[in-house]
């Protein structure tokens, strides 16, 4: 029971320094992006934090059972201004699940609201719960 139950939960691919785990192909720095999960008996709901991402730098990817979110961060200064002072960097955000087959890929619904993404992973009917009724007699 224990691997059933372990084998259905969605996987998160450790919240480490992603700028080590591989070979970058653009400059700049790679941020993981702050991740809250929640399921009820129809949906799991993702939340990342992806402040400064406009809904056009993000990408969403699903490939054999893998979630995957991209977002790039926009430079936003004005050419005609001089920087006196930066504390806030542009870069990429990269996060990676691994979503259990119990998932309707074909119905994941995204949205970007105020610097958070949000993602509702809907179950397949054969993942929702079911009310057995009993029969007297």
């Amino acid at each position: 029971m224990a691997n059933e139950t372990q084998s259905r939960d969605m996987q998160v691919k450790g919240r480490q320094d992603v700028a080590g785990a591989a070979e970058q192909t653009k400059p700049g720095p790679v941020f993981t992006p702050a991740v809250d999960i929640c399921e009820d008996q129809n949906a799991i709901k993702l939340m990342a934090d992806m402040p400064g991402v406009q809904p056009d730098d993000v990408n969403i990817d699903v490939r054999d059972n893998t979630l995957t979110l991209t977002g790039e961060i926009q430079p936003f200064e004005n050419s005609e201004e001089t920087d006196l002072m930066i504390e806030y960097e542009v870069g990429q955000y990269y996060r990676q699940f691994t979503l259990p087959e119990l998932i309707d890929q074909e119905k994941i619904d995204a949205q970007l609201k105020d610097g958070v993404l949000n993602l509702v992973l809907p179950k397949a009917e054969a993942a929702k719960p079911k009310k057995i009724e009993i029969k007297s007699g």
